[in-house]
């Protein structure tokens, strides 16, 4: 029979094993571990020193930049668009805040600001695709034939552009009653807004993407559609830029979308750094390329080509044979 003493041995010999197991591994394993755990972190807070350092030091760099352009912005766009009309169009969700810095940029451009029609989200929602397609029908030009395979919004950019823009320089700037009517019907149907004379028809246009991706099942058709306005532009007149910041350019963005569009890839061209003094500039840039035939994807984007179009301070643009395409 095992005693009590049996029973306070085994319990006293368990407790220095685990008193001497704590002291060995406090004294074998405390200094290595806690060194490495010291040595971990003070090179992780030194990068994160550094890295705050240049991430300031960039932001500073920035910062200045943007303010050396913005200073010689008239200078770099002097006599790029003398006598041009542009108009602006705005897609749902456009940053409304960067319109004012991009209509005083083709000011000192030497451009005429034509006017302004912002797109309301009416004109995207799912249950209005069929009101979008009878009201282009409406108030489309008489002899007006749309293509068979043509969608609601193809058909309503067809009719916006031909209020918006000519090709013909003879016609831009004049009072259209048929645009006005066409503008008039989309305004009393909740679907766009407009500020400024639109109606007196520009040369080129430029549309303004919306600042984030669309989202959920309807986003790639709400996409597709600033996408038809935006070669419609193209099309009825001499020239459009679809414009935008990064965002715009990337997964899901109307920029990245333009780029895969085909026929409208070739020839609207895109900018999506509007966000940035030089970015403003390049629209400018852009705008006269198109005026001489060409196009092309400028910004930071995965599809851009360059930053800006290779242009010439203070010369003019080649104009294009009247009433050609973009």
């Amino acid at each position: 029979m095992i005693d009590f003493r049996y029973h306070l041995v085994s319990i006293v010999a368990i407790f220095l094993a685990l008193t001497v197991g704590i002291v060995l591994g406090s004294t074998v394993l405390e200094t290595p571990f806690y060194r490495t755990a010291e040595e971990i972190t003070g090179q992780l807070r030194q990068a994160n020193t550094e890295n705050r350092e240049t991430i300031t030091a960039l932001q500073a760099r920035e910062k200045g930049a943007a303010a050396f352009v913005t200073a010689h912005t008239a200078d770099l766009v002097r006599g790029q668009l003398p006598g041009e009309r542009v108009v602006l169009v705005e897609a749902p969700g456009a940053p409304a805040g960067l319109r004012d810095d991009l209509v005083k940029v083709l000011g000192d451009s030497g451009a005429v600001y034509t006017g302004r029609v912002s797109l309301t989200e009416k004109f995207l929602e799912a249950d209005q695709t069929n009101v979008v397609d009878q009201l282009a029908g409406t108030v489309a030009p008489a002899g007006t034939r749309f293509p068979d395979e043509a969608t609601p919004y193809e058909k309503a950019a067809a009719v916006l552009a031909g209020a918006l823009v000519t090709g013909d320089r003879g016609q831009a700037g004049r009072d259209d009653p048929a645009a006005v009517s066409v503008l008039e019907a989309f305004q009393t149907g909740g679907f766009l807004a407009t500020a400024g004379s639109p109606a007196q028809r520009a040369n080129v246009a430029i549309v303004v993407a919306p600042t984030q991706p669309y989202e959920g099942e309807t986003a790639e058709g709400q996409t597709a559609a600033v996408v038809a306005l935006t070669a419609g532009l193209d099309s009825a007149g001499l020239g459009a830029v679809l414009v935008g910041t990064t965002t715009a350019s990337g997964t899901g963005g109307t920029i990245a979308a333009l780029h895969d569009a085909g026929e409208a890839a070739s020839n609207v061209s895109t900018v999506d750094t509007i966000d940035m003094p030089a970015g403003r500039i390049t629209v400018v840039y852009a705008l006269r390329e198109q005026l001489a035939g060409r196009s092309g994807a400028y910004g930071v984007g995965s599809e851009t080509t360059a930053f800006s179009p290779p242009v010439s301070p203070g010369v003019g643009p080649t104009p294009k044979p009247v009433a050609s395409g973009g």
